[in-house]
């Protein structure tokens, strides 16, 4: 709405400057389009070449450009009309494949894996007689890793958190590893109770598209097989759009008319000279980022009193983004510059990532431990509480970056835990436990994909299995 109002007032300005339409809507295309392309040229010139202090040449070579289109929009010798309608045709291709592809992706992909097979119908879930349904709480906590990988690499002892979860009745998976090295491929895998391999052809190597893969998290074998028993979806805007479950019967975000700028806001002045307002120091883009971040997290722990008295039975999805970066709080939870952690090329180093890392994961274990204590002693009921990092932190190698929390609250059922459980055979426990499946266990593996070919998996063993 701002653009629309500002292109409005600058052809009728320009109308009034040129007594013509043609001239004005023409100098209004050529300055709209080069001040929503600067942003893109800037980044793809100092990628390529290294140049001082380019935003100076670059700024002064776009308003010499402008400076040119208004100049010759004035030419009485230059006319417009004959470009009318080349350009309104191409005005109108680009807006109808913009609002195609945003509805394209909006149809949901009728092939996506919704089962824990495509060949085994979902087994139907059926509380033992005269019990009630507990609630669920399946809460990842991004990248949190396995307490001997926070001693030895982060020099951090997170045992005081881990001991306070089992006084609480936690059983605490001490050889666990995560199935996957990537956030959307272990939710995909863990939520459908079953290695991507299996669950559908969409995942094989060579492959790269994650559409299918994302909506099998949003409309997984998990979340249908609860829903068909009865329980409603509850769950949180985490800043991924596809670990947010919009669909949810109760979907929270923070309210955008009292939250910071937006990614895609954030993300489109970035495309438009007014990036060098970061330069100026009059905004401060990395902020607006982690303020947002903040934003979604603080509202989680803040609903834990509501979500324990909603009534029930309801199936709660939490994807915790710290201590996963940017790293936006210091081990007091005030807040923290996520800026100053990455150097001139925007990476992290093994000093300032294992700074910001252990900052985040000492604040969110006390979180943690609030929260759980509060839908313990909140709850009408014993709840299911399942939290479970995703992968291990960034900058890790081998076994390393699959060592992660995990931990479980299952009121009668700790028994049936067991120190490598991993996240695939999850929920096909806690539904042979409480529900009467006969899902049983998958072998514990664990599998690296790189980047872009994130379907060639390699199996990486896990040295606890021969305990």
């Amino acid at each position: 709405m701002i653009t629309l109002v500002a292109l409005t007032m600058l052809l009728l300005l320009l109308r009034l400057v040129y007594r013509s339409g043609h001239r004005a809507a023409f100098a209004s295309a050529v300055l709209t389009m080069l001040f929503f392309t600067y942003g893109h040229a800037y980044d793809l010139i100092s990628e390529k070449w290294k140049i001082p202090h380019l935003g100076t040449w670059m700024l002064s070579a776009w308003l010499l450009l402008s400076a040119l289109v208004l100049a010759w929009a004035g030419m009485r010798r230059a006319h417009f009309e004959g470009a009318a309608l080349p350009l309104n045709v191409i005005s109108l291709a680009l807006v109808l494949y913009t609002t195609g592809s945003i509805l394209w992706k909006s149809f949901p992909d009728s092939s996506a894996s919704t089962t824990v097979d495509k060949n085994t119908a979902m087994q139907e879930l059926v509380p033992p007689e005269g019990a009630s349904m507990p609630d669920i709480y399946y809460i990842i906590v991004d990248s949190y890793a396995r307490s001997d990988l926070l001693k030895r690499d982060f020099s951090y002892d997170n045992s005081a958190f881990l001991q306070s979860l089992e006084d609480l009745g936690f059983y605490v998976a001490d050889c666990t590893q995560s199935n996957y090295n990537r956030t959307d491929i272990s939710l995909a895998s863990s939520l459908n109770m079953d290695y991507l391999q299996n669950l559908d052809p969409a995942y094989q190597p060579g492959r790269t598209s994650r559409r299918t893969l994302w909506e099998s998290i949003s409309r997984s074998a998990v979340r249908a097989s609860l829903e068909k028993a009865g329980y409603e979806t509850v769950a949180f805007a985490s800043g991924f759009a596809w670990s947010e479950i919009k669909d949810a019967r109760v979907y929270k975000t923070p309210s955008l008319l009292v939250s910071a700028l937006t990614a895609f806001e954030t993300l489109l002045l970035r495309t438009t000279p007014l990036l060098h307002l970061e330069d100026l120091g009059w905004i401060n883009f990395d902020r607006i980022d982690g303020e947002r971040y903040r934003e979604r997290t603080t509202l989680v722990f803040n609903s834990m009193d509501a979500l324990a008295r909603m009534p029930g039975p309801k199936f709660v999805f939490i994807h915790l983004i710290p201590p996963h970066p940017p790293f936006i709080y210091a081990p007091d939870g005030s807040p923290t510059d996520p800026a100053p952690f990455l150097n001139e090329h925007k990476r992290y180093t093994h000093k300032s990532y294992t700074q910001g890392y252990r900052n985040e994961v000492e604040y969110i274990s006390g979180q943690i431990k609030t929260a759980v204590e509060t839908l313990l002693t909140r709850s009408a009921a014993p709840p299911i509480i399942i939290l479970q990092g995703d992968h291990g932190p960034w900058l890790q190698s081998g076994k390393d970056n699959f060592l992660v929390l995990n931990a479980y609250y299952l009121p009668g059922h700790s028994d049936l835990l067991y120190r490598t459980i991993s996240p695939v055979n999850t929920f096909r426990l806690v539904f042979d436990a409480y529900f009467g499946t006969h899902y049983d266990l998958l072998p514990d593996i664990s599998y690296y994909s790189p980047i872009p070919k994130i379907y060639e998996f390699v199996e990486v063993a896990n040295p606890c299995q021969d305990r």
